[in-house]
């Protein structure tokens, strides 16, 4: 009998009012594990009108307060990391070491978070005319949503709401309906951290629950991660109802590997970008870039190997270094990609496609996939796959790598292998994305800086958590001040010059 998962409202564990539901599976078995309440409009309504209720105490809570809140959280999130990972891996499938360090770098957020008095320090000058003072505050927002995707389904929430939560605003989460289970576990934390009832709230569903958040009027911004058609649709949507709105799209991430670069280090690294997590990262290496022929054959001599190698299985298997993708549908979705990939010319050095594991034959698993000669007219070129598939692009010069990089629509992340410290200098101030990764294959910011793509991949003006992401929580106020001093000049008709 699987287990119904349902919303948290008003601090409480919430059954939907809708009789929608959707299954939930163990991506490795493919059972039936538990079965999503998809949450109804009236739901929302509800979620959002106990944030709204919540959001004057809240907002008058002293920073402080607030920030040993979060301190309460991030020690029961150490105390119970493994809980935690547990649940990501039997809904994600990913390997439980994956699941612990996704938690742990969400965990960087909330620890940064825990610093609100210092990151809401507004500015101050004195006399900015005659006896007048002006300084600035940042204030927060009101009720704030955030929509996100089943990869990360620990991380991603943990990038908005604890920044959300530090600045003053009040937070209604929507999760992945294919692991959804995180989100209630965390917000039972918070709670027992000691969130006041209606700060934190999740609503379990699909597209219509998506619509009714991001047009509520009592919404005042919103947050999103998934893929590029779907964060354009978001931040459409949302900006065209008055709301500010971060949107990050999908990606196509490119690994250059120059002649010099220590090739070893290189295939290590594009093994882990490549297909760690199953490849279902928004920053996951999917196209390298070999410059010159005899780099390309050093590189896939190496490589090759290496893929055919990869130990895949359950994510409880302490040997396993790849698990299950995440549903049935992700696996066919993968597997036309590399049929199309053959079918338009691509050399397929490895096949993953008819990997099977003895004992998980109805799991959702492919193996390890690798093609060579890959041109950027092809599908699995132009489009993010979300899957264990790397493409080797061949570049004659930098020159040529880079202009491949700077053409694609999609700009989230990058990386380039080199011992050339002018190459390593040029690729980094030229090149057209985000995130830059010098011999460090998958670039994500600490939690003290902030992440974010550019063209495609982000709809907005501001990235996610560090210093970005206190500024997109909050609004700025300047404030003029002047006290009676005794001398008065009369009424001033012109615009005042403070001369």
């Amino acid at each position: 009998m699987s287990a119904t998962i349902v919303n948290f409202i008003n601090g409480k564990l919430a059954p939907s009012r809708s009789k929608r539901t959707s299954p939930v599976f163990n991506p490795a078995t493919g059972e039936q594990t538990g079965t999503l309440g998809l949450a109804s409009a009236e739901d929302v309504n509800a979620a959002v009108s106990a944030a709204r209720k919540a959001f004057p105490g809240w907002a008058n809570t002293t920073p402080l307060r607030r920030a040993r809140i979060l301190n309460r959280f991030l020690r029961i999130l150490e105390d119970r990391i493994d809980q935690l990972a547990e649940v990501i891996t039997a809904e994600h499938g990913k390997v439980l070491s994956d699941a612990r360090g996704e938690i742990q770098r969400g965990m960087e957020v909330v620890e940064f978070a825990t610093g609100a008095p210092q990151l809401l320090k507004g500015e101050m000058t004195e006399d900015v005319g005659t006896r007048v003072d002006s300084h600035s505050v940042r204030q927060p927002l009101g009720v704030v949503t955030g929509i996100t995707p089943f990869n990360f389904p620990a991380m991603v929430p943990m990038w908005m709401f604890p920044v959300a939560l530090a600045c003053g605003n009040t937070f209604v989460l929507k999760p992945s309906e294919r692991d959804p289970s995180a989100s209630l576990i965390m917000a039972e934390w918070l709670k027992e951290a000691g969130l006041p009832d209606g700060v934190f709230n999740v609503v379990q569903g699909d597209k219509e629950v998506v619509d009714a958040l991001i047009t509520n009027p009592d919404v005042v911004a919103v947050s999103f991660v998934g893929s590029t058609p779907i964060a354009r649709y978001i931040y459409e949507t949302a900006t065209s109802h008055g709301k500010r709105c971060q949107a990050l799209g999908g990606a196509k991430n490119h690994m250059i590997v120059m002649p010099d670069a220590d090739m070893d280090q290189a295939v290590d690294a594009l093994m882990g970008a490549a297909y760690g997590s199953a490849g279902e990262r928004c920053m996951a290496i999917s196209v390298a870039v070999p410059v010159g022929k005899t780099t390309a054959e050093r590189l896939i001599e190496k490589l090759a190997p290496k893929v055919r190698a990869l130990n895949i299985g359950p994510g409880t298997d302490p040997e396993a270094e790849m698990g299950p993708l995440v549903t049935k549908q992700h696996l066919e979705k993968v597997r036309s990609y590399i049929d199309a990939g053959v079918a338009e010319g691509a050399k397929l050095v490895v096949d993953g496609r008819d990997f099977r594991r003895q004992g998980y034959e109805k799991g959702y698993f492919v193996g390890g996939t690798l093609f060579d000669n890959v041109t950027k007219d092809m599908k699995i070129y132009r489009e993010e796959i979300f899957g264990p598939v790397l493409a080797v692009s061949r570049a004659a010069s930098y020159d040529d790598a880079a202009g491949l990089i700077n053409s694609h629509e999609l700009a989230n992340g990058t990386a380039i292998f080199t011992r050339d410290g002018d190459a390593a200098r040029e690729f980094a101030h030229q090149i057209q994305v985000g995130m830059v990764g010098i011999n460090v294959p998958i670039p994500v910011p600490m939690a003290f800086h902030s992440f974010g793509g550019w063209k495609a991949s982000l709809f907005g003006d501001h990235h996610m958590h560090g210093p970005e992401g206190v500024r997109f929580y909050t609004k700025l106020k300047t404030i003029t001040t002047r006290w009676p001093t005794g001398i008065r000049a009369g009424a001033e008709f012109v615009m005042p010059t403070m001369s």
